[in-house]
């Protein structure tokens, strides 16, 4: 598989694995260093983040793929993926809503395994 399709996947396993609240699932795909910067500009690293996914202060519901692209850097070992996605979530107490969520992601291949090192939150 091309660097790239194993980018794309990384991003929809993250997004699966958050419906499921599969906290092992997350933890695969994210490096120990993994840090979400919300809309709002609060930083989870990855332990804070599934613990808010597995407790319910994150819920994701259901994920529809607009668009997810992908761009590997020229030394090979870095990637940023730029994904827009309809979320429907209810998160910290909010009611359930579809969002239009996009996602810079930035992803790294640290001992020939690409992780998921960030993720910067917007709507679109």
């Amino acid at each position: 598989m091309a660097d790239e399709e194993i980018c794309v996947q990384l991003y929809r396993d993250l997004c699966e694995a958050s419906m499921r609240k599969d906290a092992h699932g997350m933890a695969s795909v994210l490096a120990d260093d993994y840090v979400l910067v919300h809309m709002t500009g609060m930083r989870q690293g990855k332990q804070a983040y599934i613990k808010a996914v597995c407790d319910g202060t994150l819920n994701h519901y259901s994920t529809e793929h607009d668009s997810i692209r992908v761009e590997v850097m020229p030394e090979g070992n870095k990637a940023t993926i730029n994904a827009r996605s309809r979320v429907n979530a209810a998160v910290f107490g909010g009611g359930r809503h579809t969002w239009r969520l996009q996602q810079r992601l930035k992803a790294e291949k640290r001992n020939g395994t690409w992780l998921l090192v960030e993720s910067r939150a917007s709507i679109y």
